[in-house]
């Protein structure tokens, strides 16, 4: 049997072959396009029974099917099965621009709305009724017959042209490797990521050291290596991939020019004046001029403290470091020497005491203590052999959700670290079906042995804190107490709300209570010293300025492009980024960085005039947490009222409705700038 047919239990990854998704989507496409004009045309008056809930068993069953071709794409991407995926996503996108279209499904939706049987239905049950005809009318039902074919053609190329843009990143970074023959010319980087390297080349038949454009490779030579010609010359190659300096066929600067303009056609055709304003359509922000306030606030308050931050760095540089003339590639190397000289430890110095061992049960133990779960490693089919599977208990040990975690960089795995559901909680005929997540990170992968056993894996406090964020996405998705499709989970939750869980789980990684227990020393087993704890914290806002304009920069360039650029006119898509760093930016890259033609969150992810959102929702989780600063950290009844309120309840209701029911109140700035040690400047400004 066909394994993505089965879909009676978890994904069968064990069986997966590329040959497997033609025949499968076909048969999907073919079963759901029956089932929907079986419930088109039904006579009967639709009611959730018997329209909504066999609407969504037939649609559920592609959406997994589909999710597994498309998890397994960015996660073991390999030339057959990226062939098969571009070129099944044709149709798959064909059908759902379809499903989006049907005058007659959006019929039975409204007139189901506008039923006395609305007032019967539960919470979740009508918000999925509202959702789907606010979804309907965003994607195109109400167009006419010209319109809606020529919006068919356009969500059709930009698909194409996303997984296209993915693609080239991926072949862009997995095609460059330089390698260093001269010990000395690696001074400074440490020894585990040079044994990581050595292994690398070892395994290319060569000698020396290998370094790639992937972050476990990449970072700490930007981070480390005292010699500045390799720090360059890694630095102009990962900054200018699947730009014009390579091939031609992984150069992302048309497709951009190409997606921008095709975005803003498609909102055009929907009666929006910019693809900014069909963005924010399902979102918490209600307009692009209320998001440019928000952001301008806020660049406001923090550019001064990024200007400090900047002007501290290069006279350190300068006085300490002999660099006169601070260069985009001595940030990085020039701000760790500034923060050992300033707080007396280094990132390398702390990862010692984060090992995989400690960490993971270390974080599974504060989610338990906040939500009274248990969580278990288990078995299932993976996808390779690194990937481990857990599941997570409530207290009369009933299955809540499980979990995949794949933790390592590999060729085969695109950048980043992120958070996709598996299967969403939902109630059946037979029951509740088990939610079930991804969670995928970038670390580097274990290197050498202890004792005869293979050496952990070790994480810098920053990686920490990146799997305290996708954990934080993953108990959103599985923690939901919500029973309709539609609605659980992540699902239908407003997409400048959906970063909430994750960055509030960011928080305890600067807790001692917290952090402590996800610490022991690798090679003597101690516990982080507290007097080595301090100093971090000490240094948590080290540069921070510097790093929110930089998240500042991004958003505004992101809700510049699709909502007031013209891709027609004088001004490029580059010249575009030019003008926001010169507005608000304090470092300024070289001009042949090529940051655009690699921001995969927006051009081949969700994030199309929706960066801001990170620091929407960093309002929210600092505002969240707080409450537990006020009560105690891992507070029971702090930690139940979050799960209750926030998490439990996934898109049942809007995101400000559920933060104000666990805050009693309506969201403040001030604990995010409080976090970010720049109260002051709110206070003066």
């Amino acid at each position: 049997m066909n394994p993505l047919l089965d879909l009676s239990g978890l994904p069968r990854f064990d069986a997966f072959k590329p040959e497997y998704v033609t025949p499968a989507v076909d048969e999907l496409l073919a079963a759901n396009r029956a089932a929907i004009i079986k419930l088109a045309a039904d006579s009967a008056s639709p009611t959730w029974e018997n329209f909504v809930s066999p609407l969504y068993d037939a649609t559920e069953r592609l959406n997994r099917a589909w999710g597994q071709v498309g998890h397994l794409n960015a996660v073991m991407n390999s030339p057959e099965l990226r062939e098969v995926y571009n070129a099944n996503l044709p149709k798959v996108t064909q059908f759902y621009t379809e499903y989006g279209q049907n005058q007659q499904l959006f019929e039975r939706f409204k007139q189901l709305g506008a039923s006395g049987l609305m007032t019967q239905l539960t919470p979740a049950q009508r918000a999925v009724i509202e959702h789907e005809l606010r979804d309907f009318r965003l994607g195109g039902a109400d167009l006419s017959a010209d319109s809606k074919k020529r919006f068919t053609e356009l969500r059709e190329k930009l698909s194409a042209l996303t997984s296209r843009f993915s693609d080239n990143i991926l072949d862009a970074t997995n095609a460059y490797a330089h390698v260093v023959e001269s010990k000395a010319t690696l001074a400074g980087i440490p020894d585990d990521a040079l044994e990581a390297a050595h292994e690398a080349a070892v395994a290319d038949g060569k000698s020396g050291w290998k370094f790639t454009l992937h972050a476990p490779s990449f970072m700490p030579v930007m981070q480390y290596a005292e010699d500045r010609a390799l720090r360059e010359t890694i630095y102009r190659a990962y900054s200018t991939r699947a730009a014009e300096f390579g091939k031609p066929e992984w150069d992302n600067t048309p497709l951009i020019s190409e997606i921008v303009a095709l975005r803003q056609e498609l909102a055009q055709l929907l009666g929006f004046a910019s693809f900014a304003e069909y963005s924010l359509e399902p979102k918490m922000a209600e307009s692009p001029q209320q998001v440019l306030k928000f952001l301008g606030d806020l660049a406001a308050k923090a550019r001064p403290f990024a200007a400090r931050d900047l002007a501290e760095l290069k006279e350190f540089a300068r006085d300490e470091l002999g660099l006169a003339d601070l260069q985009a590639w001595d940030i990085a190397y020039a701000s760790e020497k500034l923060r050992n000289a300033r707080y007396a430890f280094s990132d390398q110095e702390v990862k010692q005491y984060f090992p995989e061992t400690t960490v993971l049960p270390g974080m599974f133990r504060v989610v338990e203590t906040l939500y009274g779960v248990a969580i278990e490693e288990t078995d299932a089919p993976k996808w390779h052999p690194d990937v481990r599977f857990f599941s997570i208990r409530d207290r009369e040990k009933s299955l809540v959700g499980q979990f995949y975690l794949d933790l390592y960089a590999r060729p085969s795995k695109r950048g980043g670290a992120w958070m996709d559901d598996a299967i969403t909680r939902r109630r059946t005929g037979s029951g509740i079906q088990t939610p079930v997540a991804y969670l995928n990170c970038n670390f580097a992968a274990p290197v050498g042995e202890v004792d005869g056993k293979k050496r952990p894996a070790l994480f810098t406090h920053d990686e920490v804190i990146t799997l305290f964020h996708e954990f934080g996405h993953g108990l959103h998705h599985l923690l939901t107490r919500v029973d309709e499709l539609g609605v659980a989970g992540i699902n239908g939750v407003e997409w400048d709300a959906v970063e909430l869980p994750s960055q509030f789980m960011e928080n305890f990684c600067w807790e001692w209570d917290a952090l402590l227990p996800l610490t022991h020393h690798i090679d003597n087993g101690a516990a982080l010293p507290r007097s080595l704890f301090d100093k971090m914290l000490a240094a948590k806002n080290f540069q921070s300025g510097m790093q929110m304009v930089r998240q500042i920069e991004f958003s505004l360039f992101d809700l510049h492009l699709h909502f007031d650029f013209d891709p027609a006119g004088g001004v490029s898509v580059q010249g575009l980024l030019d003008d926001v760093r010169r507005q608000v930016a304090v470092i300024v890259p070289p001009p042949f960085n090529r940051f655009a033609q690699s921001f995969s969150h927006i051009f081949a992810g969700g994030y199309a005039a929706g960066y801001y959102s990170y620091k929407w929702a960093e309002v929210l989780s600092a505002d969240a947490f707080s409450l537990f600063e006020e009560r105690g950290v891992f507070d029971a009844e702090t930690g139940r009222r979050f799960r209750d309120e926030i998490l439990a309840v996934g898109g049942s209701r809007p995101a400000l409705d559920s933060f104000v029911a666990f805050r009693g109140r309506p969201p403040s700035i001030d604990a995010l700038l409080r976090h970010n040690g720049m109260m002051a400047s709110a206070a003066a400004a």
